[in-house]
């Protein structure tokens, strides 16, 4: 909760920050304390990074999403680590896709299903917590995605779409 995670490209570290550490400025006898700093950098177990897909990350609660195209996977990092969540029944269909996508690749997260949402060539495909997998296909492809209190707004072509409202035919 106080550290910083940095995605890079080809690894993921944690970085631990904000905490008190003793120093000498002068070499004098005297000590100053200070917790405006960054300390040692530890890296996650796997080899995983988020490659060039910075737009690929979201999170929610203590989860992290986002993709490393490189190694043709989408990751989740939690309190439990690195997981490869694109293991989840569907590693050949990521590998094929992020192998040859040549479009940005969107990610978001849809706190009113639980859902991690991720947009790649003409795709988008959720993951949930729940199930553990990934559950449907759905039909929009956004340019950008967010949550606010509960609601999933999505951006296409500069509209701004509101999803699971009930007074509409459909969203």
């Amino acid at each position: 909760d106080t550290n910083l995670v940095a995605l890079c490209e080809d690894k993921v570290f944690s970085i631990m920050a904000d905490k008190d550490i003793l120093y000498n400025a002068n070499g004098s006898p005297q000590v100053v304390g200070s917790n405006n700093v960054l300390g040692q950098a530890t890296p996650f177990v796997g080899e995983f990074g988020i490659s060039k897909e910075a737009q690929s990350f979201a999170s929610y609660a203590n989860r992290m999403y986002f993709v490393d195209s490189s190694r043709g996977s989408v990751i989740r990092l939690s309190t439990d680590g690195i997981t490869e969540i694109s293991e989840a029944g569907m590693s050949d269909f990521f590998r094929d896709k992020l192998k040859s996508n040549t479009n940005k690749i969107v990610g978001s997260y849809d706190s009113y299903n639980g859902q991690y949402v991720v947009t790649l060539d003409g795709y988008s495909l959720t993951f949930s917590e729940k199930s553990k997998g990934w559950v449907s296909r759905v039909s929009y492809t956004p340019e950008n995605a967010i949550s606010v209190n509960n609601i999933f707004y999505t951006f296409n072509n500069g509209n701004l779409w509101q999803h699971n409202i009930s007074n509409v035919a459909r969203n």
